[in-house]
């Protein structure tokens, strides 16, 4: 074998890993599927600041469908999935839908906001810390992402690239089910996230 061509070969075996395994040390990768209503539990609710400096709350997004996405720009699987995010927020945002994406990214807006200007994301991006993510139960590998119902509550984790139709099949889902108390649902307290992973 040439040495070009075990160079395409040992490439391609690195970046299919890369894509399976997500960001991440972790050799887990899992997706979720939605949980029944009783087995869920209620997001913690933070404040971040945005590209604009402006506060993002996820309480401000009560009774709305949010899909979560903790992701940072320097991650292969976080970048196939944006442009799916993307199209999610086009297609169901006058449905009650919402995209919010948590960067993980060390050098905070200096990373991201050439990242978020190039690929034109759609959707509001804020710079998290460890804090936020300890509040969801600490974040293992990038993408980790959340589905929360209308109630505020974590329906489904998916931890490393999932299939675009798996997300597209949970957010139908949980857009047809009706809010149960007006998404009130959401806490401070990632202790009561002891049971979502």
């Amino acid at each position: 074998m040439s040495a070009l061509r075990l160079s395409a070969v040992l490439s391609t075996g690195f970046v299919l890993g890369w894509v399976i395994y997500g960001c991440s040390s972790t050799k887990v990768v899992k997706a979720a599927s939605l949980k029944p209503d009783s087995e869920r539990r209620a997001a913690p609710d933070f404040a971040l600041k945005d590209a604009d400096g402006k506060t993002v709350r996820l309480s401000d997004y009560k009774g709305k469908v949010v899909l979560l996405d903790f992701w940072a720009t320097y991650c292969g699987p976080c970048k196939i999935e944006i442009p799916w995010f993307m199209d999610f927020e086009r297609k169901h945002k006058d449905q009650g839908f919402s995209v919010l994406g948590v960067s993980m990214d060390d050098e905070g807006w200096e990373a991201v906001k050439p990242f978020v200007n190039d690929v034109g994301i759609n959707y509001r991006v804020m710079v998290g810390n460890d804090s936020t993510a300890e509040q969801y139960g600490g974040i293992e590998a990038l993408p980790t992402t959340f589905l929360i119902d209308r109630d505020g509550k974590i329906a489904a984790v998916h931890v490393g690239l999932t299939s675009k139709g798996e997300f597209e099949n949970a957010i139908e889902q949980l857009l047809q089910a009706p809010a149960h108390n007006g998404g009130a649902g959401r806490v401070s307290l990632s202790a009561d996230l002891a049971g979502t992973r």
